[in-house]
């Protein structure tokens, strides 16, 4: 079932054009400068479990980490994006194969600082959409006012899990115990920032100096709902080089075929400073500020209507 572009949805997406409207406010009042980079781009970073949307002999962007990092690399310090991004074959009450998201990055910083950023985001968001500190959700209503929860993914494994997050690696089923045992209890009355991620799960994550089994990685969660995905970037060419082949290794032990190295983004990593980035996906967020049920409520057309 999908939604049409009519009167039932009219108002969420007004409220979308808002949300985005503010959103540039925020980044701009900030020092952010809004870029724009191709949709369509030779190599994606290869990921084991995301797969992306072939364009002739190139692809479109899962995402437009790879061309902002070399932003960053050029002496862009602060930038911000949001744009069209495609992944093969996701499809769902809160997926879809083209989505938006927003995507920004600072050098200086690093995945704490970001964790500070979200909340002040969301929370001027909510404050320029009527919504206060109190966002109710399908029923739930969660405080936003910050500081917000905190949980590392081992945390989160011991408390939800059926097992550790190190035996869910080693069985190969990390996603399907986070997916089903473990997001659906986050962020119920407050948000929640996920964080420290294992290594195996930070595909371009810097690894904690203290602690390389871990990645300085986090994700938020509000009412069970993913939103973010964010990181402190790893700036190292050669590591990040044996990344990417171990992730076409897995594409292709699964049967899938391995993606090209991005070889000028490589380059870049060299120049890149410090920083840290995240990736936001808009229309949840859009789900959250208008009580949606379904992703298909929140945009003017979803693929089974075209």
């Amino acid at each position: 079932m999908y939604f049409s572009p009519q009167s039932a949805i009219r108002s969420n997406l007004e409220r979308r054009a808002r949300i985005i409207a503010h959103v540039r406010d925020f980044f701009s009042a900030g020092g952010f400068l809004e870029i724009e980079t191709p949709l369509r781009i030779p190599a994606p970073a290869p990921e084991a479990h995301i797969d992306a949307q072939e364009s002739g002999d190139w692809f479109l962007q899962t995402s437009p980490e790879l061309c902002m990092k070399r932003l960053l690399a050029s002496g862009y310090e602060k930038i911000f994006q949001i744009c069209r991004c495609f992944r093969k074959g996701e499809r769902g009450s809160r997926h879809l194969p083209e989505m938006t998201l927003l995507e920004w990055y600072a050098a200086g910083f690093n995945y704490r600082d970001l964790m500070r950023q979200c909340e002040e985001l969301i929370c001027f968001l909510a404050g320029k959409m009527g919504i206060g500190s109190l966002l109710v959700y399908q029923g739930q209503t969660v405080d936003l006012t910050p500081p917000w929860d905190r949980l590392t993914v081992n945390e989160a494994f011991q408390r939800y899990g059926r097992m550790s997050a190190r035996q869910a690696l080693e069985r190969d089923c990390f996603d399907e115990i986070m997916g089903l045992d473990i997001e659906p209890q986050l962020g119920l009355e407050r948000p929640l920032l996920l964080y420290d991620y294992p290594a195996a799960c930070g595909a371009l994550a810097r690894l904690k100096p203290a602690d390389r089994s871990l990645a300085e990685r986090f994700e938020l969660y509000i009412a069970g709902m993913e939103l973010c995905n964010a990181f402190t970037e790893l700036t190292d060419p050669s590591e990040q080089r044996i990344r990417f082949e171990s992730e076409n290794r897995l594409r292709r032990s699964n049967g899938k075929s391995a993606y090209p190295i991005a070889e000028p983004f490589l380059q870049a990593l060299n120049s890149i400073p410090p920083a840290a980035g995240n990736a936001l996906g808009l229309d949840r967020l859009v789900m959250l500020f208008t009580d949606a049920a379904l992703i298909d409520e929140v945009v003017a057309f979803v693929p089974e209507s075209l």
